[in-house]
């Protein structure tokens, strides 16, 4: 079996700055097994996180391939940013790594591209924001994808970026109540300049948000969408 075979079973993993995530998927994007969750090492360098993928792996039911949503700029299975993990991961060549591991062709993108094609239409202008540890963000037309867009490392308020305002330390610190303003702040901000048809709001905060006190063309999503997004990057 290859791994573009239409049979084909995905191992999906999701690498964010608190958890690691991963389940299958059968062809149709259907969970196989339920998730498996630890958390993300600290210090979050490569060889700490491998291993921990590598614990991880072991458990999993039969797969074909592997994808990978990983929170930083991803080039060709390469990292080149990983801002929420550690400074060395720059130039670690990820898919190598588990293709060593499992004898699997792998694929790596952003994490919030792979939450986005879980997430998406496929019609005009989509974006997506997913809010944990960070801030991820996708972009989205006519269901292709424009990829490794970090706009959450641009300068928003008083000096801070997107992500400095509504991650995971702003919520810590603000609080909730505080916290749900600003993302509607940052979403009034977005809004005029990219002028999306649909924006969609994951990561393991959304969970926080309420749907009817967002705009009509805001969507809430579930945090599964990192790993079940998967099986998009085997498509076309």
């Amino acid at each position: 079996m290859t791994e573009n075979d239409a049979a084909a079973r995905t191992l999906s993993i999701d690498i964010g700055g608190t958890g690691l995530k991963m389940l299958v998927l059968d062809p149709a994007g259907t969970a196989l097994n339920e998730r498996q969750r630890v958390e993300t090492p600290r210090p979050a360098t490569p060889g700490a996180i491998i291993e921990a993928l590598r614990g991880l792996i072991a458990g999993q039911p039969e797969f074909d391939r592997v994808s990978v949503g990983f929170p930083g700029v991803v080039h060709d299975g390469v990292i080149w940013t990983a801002p929420n993990l550690d400074t060395s991961w720059r130039g670690v060549s990820l898919a190598k790594a588990l293709r060593e591991i499992t004898g699997k062709p792998v694929r790596v993108a952003n994490d919030a591209d792979v939450q986005g094609y879980a997430s998406i239409e496929g019609s005009g202008v989509e974006m997506v924001l997913t809010l944990g540890t960070g801030l991820g963000s996708a972009l989205f037309v006519d269901g292709r994808l424009v990829p490794n867009l970090e706009l959450g490392h641009h300068p928003f308020r008083k000096g801070r970026t997107y992500e400095d305002y509504v991650g995971k330390p702003a919520f810590e610190e603000v609080g909730k109540k505080k916290w749900r303003k600003r993302v509607d702040r940052v979403i009034a901000q977005v809004e005029p300049i990219w002028n999306y048809r649909l924006l969609h709001l994951g990561g393991g905060n959304a969970k926080h948000l309420h749907a009817d006190e967002l705009p009509m063309n805001v969507r809430l999503h579930s945090n599964l969408g990192g790993v079940l997004g998967g099986i998009a990057l085997w498509k076309g």
